[in-house]
């Protein structure tokens, strides 16, 4: 990724619509209820979303969720977004969703995905796949993860999808309990953790947790920052302020609408550099890219 001239990393958006698979309609209703939830319908291709992210100058990491055992719908294939940002490496860099129900099969595709470098982390969402992160199941992956250093984002918290679905479409909100990722913290140091989104209703556990295990980090994605609680804002103007990131949750949530709520919402200003692109070049492991001044040649004789 080319970091000079950005003004931002958007650490996590979302991948839509596939271009490589049919639309699979099984489980439809989950995209109708977050409709409602969210107020939005947008659901851009992957191109889409790059054109936009281009036009802003903004970085962007993107994953789809692998949800295939227990929503039963096709996901959009890893390989899929990873040439995406093959082919678009100065802007996107692509995670992996592995559904940690796929056992050995799953810690398989992570080993090839990892090795080939063709993502640089991994997302999970525990309510949507159905497991607690501490889970010995999910563990093969992590080993993996953990074995080539890459991040992980975990989704924490309450979830939209689902909302105001019958039995909320029988999605455990508990699974999502950032407090279940302080076990996996400790199993695993090598492995970048990052919560994804304020972790309400269970916003001082995130905070415990992160501020307890190094290797955890907060992506600020989700919400408008104007409803952040207050302790979030908080922490990530003091004791946090190198571990929490700029993240959207697009399309749910625009750059253009979090950006403006940002500069409102309480953060002082020495860190807003931070968290809207230094922190994210720490954990993705990018360099700023100097460029070097040639040197002025001299005439004969001077």
């Amino acid at each position: 990724m080319n970091t000079e001239g950005m003004i931002a990393i958007d650490v996590h958006t979302h991948a839509e619509i596939s271009c490589w698979n049919p639309f699979d309609s099984y489980g439809e209703e989950y995209d109708r209820a977050a409709d409602k939830y969210f107020k939005s319908s947008r659901r851009p291709t992957i191109e889409e979303t790059i054109a936009y992210y281009r036009e802003r100058k903004i970085g962007l990491v993107m994953f789809t969720v692998d949800a295939e055992s227990h929503i039963g719908r096709v996901r959009i294939p890893n390989e899929e977004i990873a040439e995406a940002a093959a082919k678009n490496s100065d802007i996107l860099i692509a995670f992996a969703s592995i559904d940690p129900h796929k056992g050995k099969m799953g810690a398989r595709e992570a080993r090839r995905l990892a090795e080939s470098g063709a993502v640089k982390g991994f997302k999970f969402h525990p309510t949507l796949q159905n497991f607690h992160p501490y889970d010995r199941m999910a563990y093969p992956i992590y080993e993996v993860i953990a074995e080539f250093k890459l991040p992980a984002i975990f989704h924490t918290g309450h979830s939209g999808i689902g909302s105001g679905m019958r039995c909320g479409g029988s999605l455990k909100l508990e699974y999502s309990n950032p407090m279940h990722l302080d076990q996996v913290a400790i199993d695993f140091p090598d492995m970048q953790i990052v919560m994804a989104h304020p972790s309400w209703p269970w916003q001082d556990e995130a905070l415990s947790v992160c501020l307890h295990k190094p290797n955890v980090w907060i992506d600020l994605s989700g919400w408008s920052p104007k409803y952040f609680p207050k302790q979030l804002v908080q922490y990530a103007n003091t004791l946090l302020r190198e571990r929490m990131l700029f993240g959207s949750d697009f399309p749910l949530i625009t750059p253009d609408r979090w950006m403006e709520d940002f500069t409102v919402a309480g953060f002082k200003p020495e860190v807003h550099e931070l968290i809207l692109k230094k922190n994210a070049m720490r954990l993705l492991k990018l360099e700023a890219r100097v460029t070097e001044e040639k040197p002025t040649s001299l005439a004969a004789g001077d």
